[in-house]
């Protein structure tokens, strides 16, 4: 009976030792990983035309809705996770933009969590994955850039996801016309800062 007593007070003191392992560790410094460096890194693929011209063609194409037609694309696009049958989120995540998102993300080996391109109503463009919701334009992402200033940036606190048990922050920026001096829309790029801090580190 005692070397069960004491099998089963091992196992639950292992078992506490690996939650204790995973239990979420102190939140990094978000301005210390995300560094003017790594900013310049990220604005040289963001500036590619394939972002720029889908922004635009993008722009053309819904020019200024009206709020009540950007609710309809919104609930649209969370309708349409629910369901089989996805033409919005479909023509999105395959269009050009998407693709070319896609493979960013995948050649960051697990630094980019997840990238999303907004048009001038704060609605995606394209995306590296697919999104809980279609429009961006009522959240700090948006908010906090596009109309704020050309070269505006808002890097957002870090949050700490319980599922890959990981520390993110959202990069978002303000992103222009090929001159460089009219704002089109907006990008978020959310860094994996553990990733991150581990390359800083090494």
């Amino acid at each position: 009976m005692k070397s069960l007593i004491s099998h089963v007070g091992a196992l639950a003191l292992l078992l506490a030792s690996s939650t204790a392992a995973l239990a979420e560790p102190p939140a990094p410094d978000v301005k210390r990983l995300v560094t003017d460096a790594v900013i310049a890194d990220i604005n040289v693929w963001l500036k590619n035309e394939i972002v720029t011209m889908s922004i635009e063609a993008q722009n053309k194409r819904l020019t200024k809705l009206t709020q009540a037609e950007i609710d309809a694309l919104d609930q649209q696009w969370v309708k349409e996770r629910e369901v089989a049958d996805k033409p919005l989120i479909a023509a999105t995540l395959s269009n050009p933009l998407s693709v070319y998102l896609n493979r960013i993300q995948g050649r960051s080996l697990g630094l980019f969590a997840e990238i999303f391109v907004m048009d001038q109503n704060g609605l995606n463009v394209g995306q590296s994955s697919i999104t809980s919701d279609y429009w961006q334009g009522d959240e700090g992402k948006f908010q906090k850039t596009f109309p704020v200033a050309k070269d505006a940036i808002f890097i957002d606190e870090a949050e700490w996801d319980d599922d890959s048990k990981v520390w993110r922050a959202q990069v978002n920026f303000t992103l222009t016309d090929a001159s460089g001096n009219t704002p089109i829309g907006a990008a978020t790029v959310e860094i994996n800062l553990t990733e991150l801090e581990r390359r800083t580190s090494s």
